[in-house]
């Protein structure tokens, strides 16, 4: 088994864990060869360096790149030091926002940021065999999907095709704030949708919850404010 596969069986431990440690180490083959372009140890160090990016890319100030460097030494692997659960809106592009380049986010998309079981898999794989530090569930303000389930479940409608899918999904997060009063609810609604979903991938098992509890993973909660680029968490 290779040394990345070795060096996975840390994570895990009790009740599965060796069917887990040996489905990773499956997948570990030639993943991470790659090395990040900086040392990041530590889940706040990740957090850090995201909203360090942030804050220049809301103030106009983001690195100079040269996309064509690294290419070479990107087809060996991928080493992303965070995991973004993002919406699938086309106005946020988390490496942008983040001001990172290719190969230093590992980015999960679907319109209304939430967990689904192909979404779960793939953030499990970028924290146990990539070894992203930190899970960020990046919703951001006036998000259509939010407000499409706020609308259907405030005058019971249905949406056409799979799309009614997405309100089911978000209706968890989103209902309890329908029940409580207060201003702006569309963004109160955003906001309770992400902090839903960093709830759950707190506690998913066998993987997330025990390296959240392990203190080698956190999982935490932002919104994009649409009219200045600026990162928030929650």
């Amino acid at each position: 088994m290779c040394n990345v596969c070795l060096s996975r069986r840390g994570l895990f431990s009790g009740a599965g864990g060796l069917a887990v440690t040996a489905a990773v180490g499956a997948l570990s083959t030639g993943a991470a060869m790659a090395q990040p372009s900086r040392s990041v140890e530590t889940p706040d160090a990740a957090i850090a360096l995201l909203m360090e990016g942030n804050a220049r890319y809301a103030s106009g100030k983001m690195s100079e790149r040269d996309f064509s460097a690294g290419r070479a030494a990107r087809t060996q692997g991928q080493a992303p030091f965070a995991a973004i659960l993002g919406c699938a809106d086309s106005r946020v592009a988390p490496e942008l926002a983040f001001d990172q380049a290719p190969g230093e986010l590992f980015i999960v998309r679907v319109a209304g940021n939430f967990v689904t079981p192909d979404g779960l898999g793939s953030l499990e794989y970028g924290a146990a065999v990539l070894g992203t530090k930190v899970i960020m569930v990046l919703g951001h303000t006036n998000c259509g999907a939010v407000n499409a389930t706020i609308e259907a479940l405030q005058k019971g409608n249905t949406l056409p095709g799979h799309i009614a899918d997405l309100v089911r999904a978000m209706k968890p997060g989103i209902e309890p704030v329908l029940k409580t009063p207060g201003d702006d609810l569309r963004q109160r609604a955003v906001v309770a949708n992400i902090q839903h979903n960093v709830r759950r991938l707190q506690t998913e098992k066998p993987i997330l919850g025990d390296m959240v509890a392990a203190g080698k993973l956190k999982v935490v909660g932002a919104y994009y404010d649409l009219p200045t680029g600026k990162v928030i968490m929650v």
